[in-house]
């Protein structure tokens, strides 16, 4: 996500349980319909890369 230009916090044991492994986003209200569109399509490729 941090190569596409989208800051994402991952979070782990143990700040969250073990095997609960969490990723933080944050949302402004600056950002753009399209900035929220592109994020979400950041996170759709990122799963693909990772075959999730």
């Amino acid at each position: 996500m941090m190569d596409k230009g989208v800051y994402v916090v991952a979070f782990s044991y143990p700040v969250v349980p073990r095997g609960k492994a969490r990723i933080r986003t944050q949302i402004s209200a600056a950002l753009s319909e399209k900035d929220i569109l592109y994020i979400v399509d950041c996170f759709k490729q990122v799963k693909e890369e990772m075959g999730l």
